[in-house]
């Protein structure tokens, strides 16, 4: 099974990973076969890169250097093949200096962060393959979540169903996929060598976890989280052919899981895109102090740079917390006064405000200053900004448009607040990494006297499950209110979702951890009249 890191688009690195990989199988591990993911040579998901035709001329050209520098073993690899005016998700199987079969993808997820329906054509016919007396049978990725194919397959001879995956990582996927496969192996009644790709794409990140379970529906052998490898499996043939037991890597706490793929998301982004390294405001507060974490953790402490931007609303403490954790962390800390330019804005904008009260304007005004301070060192430096928003804020619009949203890569994005504290906590149990008066205090934008989220916001523990039933579940308001929730707060929380879907439009990408991540797979209409109306009676009745 090779669990590797791909990149979208660079054909010939991917040839290069595919052709050190099979020679290292063959030579180092004694492999009869090899097994790549799904769309090896052009990384996944190649999006409209798929309608460059330059792209099909390099991977004819890599299909050909493969066949031609590697003897002795069998390839699976995947590709996008045309044929006429067709596109296929395809698989070619390569040995000994050519192609000796292929399969294409028949079953074309279309829903959440996947639209292969707007790319590709499905394939209707099976494919197996014998190699020492054993025939191998071909799925790709969703083919297995469905009943068709390895069906097919088997009824084709297949002893073993092989499945090439593209499957991004969200909270319970690992769970939900070993459901699938123990359904899909005791209808067929084969084993499954199932490989998965590893490493971070844009907002996605897929987590490895490649495993092979046996026909009585039990996972023999799963390589680890979020880790490269060759891994080796034996397959034994008595009576029938099964997997011989392999290791089993632990499972982690669900903590240590999102904190690992965040990581990698974040490794992958910046060393993908060339950057020589990040930029980060660190406010005091827990969302920067958790991003700062994970940049380390990701790229080390040499290529992550921090500033501190105080004003006269920022707190001691938050400055004293910031400089300790930047010193526990060994990064570059600067620290940067605002109010001279704060309120050589105010001074500029005089004529235009008077008369007006003080509101919200004057506090964007302040966040304002702090992102084109950080957007000028990162670009002075080459270094990509990470913006530090949550996914509780970013659902209610609870951030500043061109402030604390500017910057290119958004790593916590999909975190709701109370994970980002779970996290956190999880982060200091064995080293105070985040100083804990961080974690203990109220949290606050300090953009204003004595100011706390909770003012303008409910509590995080009301906030977050009534988020995650109307955005990741697409609950009405009503049945919200239902289960027990205050309808003026559920109302309010919903209005502020809708309202500031122009604001998420205009955020940089981040890592998805939830079910549903605002990007790829919840798109939502800037401009819209729907106003859950059918919950209007409800909500009169119980004021």
């Amino acid at each position: 099974m090779a669990q590797v890191n791909l990149r979208v688009g660079d054909v010939a690195a991917n040839t290069q990973i595919i052709i050190d990989a099979a020679i290292k199988a063959r030579d180092e591990l004694g492999a009869q076969v090899i097994v790549f993911p799904e769309l090896t040579l052009s990384g996944y998901p190649p999006e409209d890169l798929l309608m460059r035709q330059g792209l099909y001329r390099q991977i004819d050209a890599a299909l050909a250097r493969i066949c031609a520098e590697v003897e002795d073993i069998h390839l699976f690899v995947g590709h996008p093949r045309r044929q006429q005016n067709d596109l296929y998700n395809t698989v070619s199987v390569i040995h000994d200096g050519g192609i000796v079969a292929s399969y294409d993808k028949q079953c074309l997820p279309n829903y959440g962060v996947f639209d292969e329906m707007r790319y590709f054509s499905a394939g209707d016919s099976p494919c197996v393959v014998e190699v020492s007396g054993v025939r191998l049978g071909v799925t790709i990725c969703e083919d297995i979540w469905q009943t068709g194919p390895a069906l097919q397959a088997r009824d084709a001879g297949a002893e073993i169903l092989l499945n090439l995956n593209a499957s991004p990582f969200n909270i319970g996927k690992k769970e939900e996929r070993e459901v699938i496969l123990r359904q899909r192996v005791a209808q067929i009644g084969v084993p499954v060598v199932y490989v998965n790709l590893v490493g971070g794409q844009d907002e996605l990140v897929f987590d490895g976890e490649s495993l092979v379970m046996n026909r009585g529906g039990r996972v023999t052998q799963r390589a680890p989280l979020a880790v490269e490898g060759l891994y080796p499996v034996v397959f034994q043939r008595g009576d029938e052919v099964e997997p011989v037991a392999g290791e089993i890597a632990l499972d982690l706490a669900p903590e240590a899981v999102i904190y690992q793929l965040i990581v990698l998301g974040i490794r992958d982004y910046v060393r993908k895109n060339r950057f020589p390294g990040v930029v980060i405001g660190l406010s005091g507060g827990i969302d920067s102090a958790l991003t700062l974490a994970l940049a380390v953790d990701a790229l080390g402490a040499d290529a992550v740079e921090v500033v501190m931007m105080p004003s006269e609303y920022t707190a001691d403490m938050s400055q004293q917390d910031a400089c300790q954790q930047a010193q526990t962390l060994g990064v570059k800390y600067s620290v940067i006064e605002i109010a001279n330019v704060f309120h050589g804005f105010l001074n500029l904008l005089q004529d235009e405000f008077a008369g007006r009260p003080v509101d919200a304007t004057e506090e964007n005004i302040q966040a304002r200053c702090r992102g084109v301070i950080l957007m000028a060192i990162a670009n002075k430096n080459n270094r990509v900004l990470l913006t530090t928003g949550n996914k509780s804020e970013m659902s209610v619009g609870y951030a500043t448009l061109y402030g604390d949203m500017a910057g290119g890569f958004a790593p916590i994005k999909d975190l709701p607040k109370m994970m980002v504290y779970a996290l956190s906590r999880w982060l200091n149990r064995e080293q105070e990494i985040i100083p804990q008066r961080v974690i203990d205090r109220p949290p606050s934008a300090e953009l204003a006297p004595d100011q706390k989220d909770e003012d303008s916001l409910p509590a995080y523990e009301v906030l977050d499950p009534i988020l995650e039933m109307y955005v990741e579940r697409d609950l009405c308001v009503a049945d919200i209110i239902a289960m027990g929730y205050e309808a003026s707060v559920v109302n309010d929380i919903a209005t502020k979702v809708d309202r500031n879907e122009y604001k998420r439009r205009q955020a940089p990408p981040g890592i998805r951890i939830t079910s549903r991540a605002f990007g790829r797979d919840r798109r939502y209409p800037l401009t819209s009249g729907y106003t859950n109306s059918d919950n209007i009676s409800i909500l009169s009745d119980s004021d």
